[in-house]
């Protein structure tokens, strides 16, 4: 005979059978970065240690935490900034590559950086040595082919307002 499902009548059972469920539900890694622009229209970049070539700021989100509360976290902690985030602009859902399980990566718009804020912008932790604003053409430049379609993807949400869904940096109708 096959035991019966838990209902919501009995509270008690019925959180531990959706619990046992959401403990065998696959999890996604979660990366949340910023497009963050000085008055010049020029792009913020950081060079981080751990990998090679320049990104655009932000990070990992941690497990139960936020897209958007990851990438103010890790804008304190790694620049000794306090970001609003203004708007999504992409979500990259990056396929399985080398050791890495798939991924989804969103870019939120942290607009204008204004005054000698953006001029005094340092990196304040081991992870990254530098920070730098520069052309949106350089910063294409800069930054890895995965990286490069998603921030064309983010200048061109920017542009017209429409932010952008794309699998593997490949937008999608």
């Amino acid at each position: 005979m096959r035991p019966t499902t838990p209902t919501p009548a009995d509270p008690e059972a019925w959180n531990a059978y959706l619990a046992e469920g959401n403990a065998r539900q696959a999890r996604k890694r979660v990366a949340a970065d910023v497009l963050l622009r000085d008055a010049a229209g020029r792009v913020l970049l950081v060079n981080p240690n751990y990998k090679p070539g320049w990104d655009l700021p932000g990070g990992m989100a941690e497990a139960n935490e936020s897209p958007e509360d990851a990438v103010r976290r890790e804008l304190i902690e790694e620049l000794g900034l306090r970001v609003t985030v203004r708007g999504l602009l992409v979500v990259d859902w990056v396929a399985p590559h080398g050791p890495w399980d798939d991924q989804l990566a969103f870019i939120f718009d942290a607009g204008t950086l204004y005054g000698g804020a953006a001029a005094a912008l340092r990196p304040r932790d081991e992870e990254l040595s530098e920070a730098d604003f520069v052309a949106p053409d350089e910063a294409l430049r800069r930054v890895s082919d995965r990286m490069r379609r998603r921030l064309t993807a983010a200048l061109d949400a920017v542009t017209d307002g429409r932010p952008r869904y794309l699998r593997d940096g490949v937008p999608v109708a």
